[in-house]
């Protein structure tokens, strides 16, 4: 049985020739949906707490604390997925 979980809501504030920004809002239990980056990316937490991470090579979880930011490399297949019982939020600022 294929679980149904509902979509995180992204809001893009800024998208110009050079950055793609984009705030991420996730209800409890709420995911991305499988995507692959076409950019070198930045995450900002602008919550605490823990996201499930689905990747082609297994599942993990990723412990954010607001304001510690982490990169990532384009290409890689994932869902993120909100742990906890409350909304997570991030911002992400793609570099094109």
């Amino acid at each position: 049985m294929t679980e149904t979980r509902q979509t995180a809501v992204p809001t893009i504030q800024i998208e110009n020739d050079r950055v793609i920004v984009t705030e991420w809002k996730f209800p409890p239990g709420a995911e991305t949906t499988w995507h692959t980056h076409e950019y070198d990316y930045v995450v900002v937490p602008q919550t605490s707490g823990k996201l499930l991470i689905e990747s082609e090579s297994g599942k993990n979880i990723s412990d954010l604390t607001v304001g510690q930011s982490y990169t990532r490399p384009k290409g890689v297949k994932h869902n993120v997925i909100n742990s906890n019982e409350y909304e997570f939020v991030f911002i992400e600022i793609e570099l094109k």
